[in-house]
């Protein structure tokens, strides 16, 4: 499990540390209290990936296409 904080990994590095974390939960040989430490952790990485995968997904659905269907550049998505 590495030290580094869940706000300052790319979405890359969370998500190769949670398939880590599911995998050591998985085999079940991890004693009960780092299971739970694993498992908070888990939850954490999972909701930092839903938040980056949601702030790209806002990114592209806001990109302006102009004649030709090519990109002219984005516009601020509303709300954020």
């Amino acid at each position: 499990m590495s030290d580094k904080a869940v706000k300052d990994m790319s979405f890359e590095e969370a998500m190769a540390e949670l398939e880590r974390v599911v995998g050591q939960l998985e085999r079940g040989d991890v004693a009960l209290d780092d299971s739970i430490k694993l498992y908070e952790r888990g939850a954490a990485l999972k909701a930092h990936c839903e938040a980056r995968l949601k702030a790209a997904e806002e990114k592209v659905a806001q990109i302006t296409l102009g004649d030709g269907g090519k990109p002219t550049g984005t516009k601020p998505a509303e709300g954020l």
